[in-house]
């Protein structure tokens, strides 16, 4: 009840937030997914989170607790990965229907080096077993070119807030970076 609260009183206080379109001259698909590790308290699960854009404006977005419990970071990780690019390739799919098709790879940002080290390298490693179906279905997507895992600093890591707690600035600074603006705010 506390947490509930505690949303319902940002939503009141937040009454002119949304999320603002511009025209960024490029339509370029991009996303961010993160994992915390064993982060649920109660049972030890993991949660993973997402964002997508296109053409720099953010269209999806997820946080989602993980389905079975993960017994290293870059597993848990790793799972996430594989949710982000499930929306990736939804998007993509979504584009083509409405015939645009991406004409390169698309990006979806990790910030954990064992797991970007582990979607990039094309050696099947015994350690991960227990992710061998995530594993191929994400090594299927980087070897026909329809996403390419970029590592990035965790401070550039957009999705962050959404399997963490961060500070009240990394908060707002991230919702700039999403383009969620308050249209009451003096200019």
């Amino acid at each position: 009840m506390a947490a509930v609260m505690h949303i319902l009183s940002y939503l009141k206080s937040t009454p002119g937030r949304g999320l603002l379109f511009k025209q960024n001259g490029h339509l370029d698909l991009e996303g961010y997914t993160n994992a915390d590790y064993a982060g649920n308290i109660t049972d030890r699960r993991s949660t993973s989170g997402y964002f997508t854009f296109v053409g720099g404006n953010l269209v999806t977005w997820r946080s989602k607790k993980q389905n079975v419990v993960s017994r290293s970071f870059a597993k848990s990780e790793y799972r996430g990965i594989a949710q982000g690019v499930c929306e990736i390739l939804w998007l993509r799919w979504l584009l083509a229907e409405i015939d645009f098709r991406p004409n390169a790879a698309t990006k979806l940002h990790c910030d954990n080096q064992s797991a970007f080290e582990i979607a990039n390298n094309p050696v099947q490693h015994d350690q991960t077993k227990h992710v061998k179906v995530d594993r191929h279905f994400i090594k299927e997507k980087l070897e026909h070119k329809l996403i390419s895992i970029p590592f990035v600093p965790s401070s550039e890591q957009l999705a962050n807030m959404l399997t963490y707690v961060v500070s009240k600035r990394r908060f707002e600074d991230s919702l700039d970076k999403l383009a969620i603006t308050d249209i009451y705010a003096p200019t």
